[in-house]
């Protein structure tokens, strides 16, 4: 695989991860409106912090793209490690997601 397809492989699969986040967070955000008001400081809370690490996503992933290719090379370690870290921290967030009563 070429240099240019591992990086557009990379992008598709960044992205694909950002619209299933953003899904998520519109679930949350459907919950949070439903939920007590405990449970909805909590969401809101958390749906801040979800919302912080999407925008982490998305600038990564415009680094990503910014990159030519002799970059590349040297880019995406720093961009693989980045990205696992706000994939944990938003995993991390989701599942103590649900609202309690």
């Amino acid at each position: 695989m070429s240099e240019q397809d591992e990086k557009e492989l990379q992008k598709q699969k960044m992205q694909a991860k950002l619209d299933e986040w953003r899904a998520e967070l519109d679930k949350l955000e459907a919950q949070a409106r439903g939920a007590s008001a405990d449970a909805r400081l909590k969401l809101d809370e958390q749906m801040t912090d979800l919302r912080s690490r999407i925008d982490e996503g998305k600038s990564a992933l415009a680094a990503l793209a910014e990159k030519g290719e002799e970059a590349w090379a040297s880019f995406k370690d720093r961009a693989a490690s980045t990205w696992d870290a706000t994939k944990a921290a938003y995993e991390e967030g989701v599942s103590g997601s649900e609202p309690k009563e």
